[in-house]
C-alpha cells in the first residue's frame, strides 16, 4: 500500500514528511504541496481510495461540485470517495466556549462554508451531495470524539482552540460575528476549560460512496 497526501501549505508538507520519516514510513507515504481547489495533479483513475477531511475549512458551498468531480476523476472505477467533516459546534459544559463557536458558525455561514446557519449546516448535506455528483452506494458512519480536562486530548484541545480563537478574530470581525466583549468571552472560555469537570464532545460524520464502473459497450 502507498499513500499520497496533499496540502496547500508547504510548511505543513515539510512537517508531514518529517513525521513520516520519524515513523519509518517515508518509503510508502508521499506528500505534495497542491491547491485542492484547482485541478488535482494526478491522472484519472489513479487511486483506490480518495479521502477528504475537514473540507468545511476551505470549501464554500459552491466549491463542492467541482471538488467531488475531481475526487471522482482521480478514483479508479469502483474506487471509494470518502469525506469526513464535523458537526460544526462541539457540545460542552462551557457556556463561553459555546458562545465562541456560535460566533464562528455565524462567520462560516456568512462566508459561504455552510449550507444553513446551524451546526449540521454541512454534514446534513454531504450524503446527498455525493449522490448528486456521481457516487453510488453512499453510506454514512457517525462517531464522537471526547475531550476532558486533565487528559492529553483535553489539553491538546485547549491549546489548539486557544491559538485558533486568537488568530480567527479578524475573520469573525470581517463577517460581523464577533461580540463586542469578545476578549472577555475568550478569557472566560479558557478559564472554564481549565476546570476539572470540563468536558466536550465533537460529533463527526464520515460519508463515502463508490465511483461507477463504465457502462459496457
Amino acid at each position: 500500500m502507498s499513500l499520497v497526501g496533499i496540502d496547500i501549505n508547504k510548511h505543513m508538507i515539510e512537517y508531514a514528511r518529517a513525521q513520516a520519516q520519524a515513523h519509518h514510513v517515508d518509503d510508502r507515504v508521499e506528500f505534495r504541496a497542491m491547491d485542492a481547489l484547482l485541478i488535482l495533479e494526478f491522472p484519472a483513475g489513479y487511486f483506490d481510495l480518495v479521502n477528504l477531511r475537514l473540507g468545511f475549512s476551505f470549501l464554500r458551498t459552491w466549491d463542492w461540485p467541482k471538488m467531488l468531480s475531481e475526487l471522482l476523476r482521480v478514483a479508479r472505477p469502483s474506487g471509494v470517495v470518502r469525506v469526513t467533516d464535523p458537526e460544526f459546534m462541539p457540545q460542552s459544559n462551557s457556556p463561553a466556549l459555546t458562545r465562541l463557536f456560535e460566533m464562528l458558525q455565524c462567520a462560516f455561514y456568512r462566508a459561504g462554508h455552510l449550507f444553513t446557519a446551524e451546526s449540521v449546516g454541512l454534514i446534513d448535506h454531504l450524503p446527498q451531495l455525493l449522490k448528486q455528483h456521481g457516487c453510488q452506494q453512499v453510506q454514512t458512519k457517525a462517531y464522537a470524539i471526547e475531550y476532558r480536562a486533565g487528559t492529553v486530548e483535553g489539553e491538546a484541545f485547549h491549546e489548539d482552540l486557544k491559538l485558533f480563537y486568537q488568530t480567527i478574530r479578524p475573520f469573525l470581525q470581517k463577517w460581523g460575528c464577533a461580540a463586542k466583549d469578545y476578549e472577555a468571552i475568550y478569557q472566560q472560555a479558557f478559564d472554564e476549560m481549565h476546570q476539572p469537570d470540563f468536558h466536550a464532545t465533537w460529533n463527526i460524520l464520515t460519508v463515502w460512496g463508490s465511483k461507477p464502473r463504465p457502462k459496457s459497450q
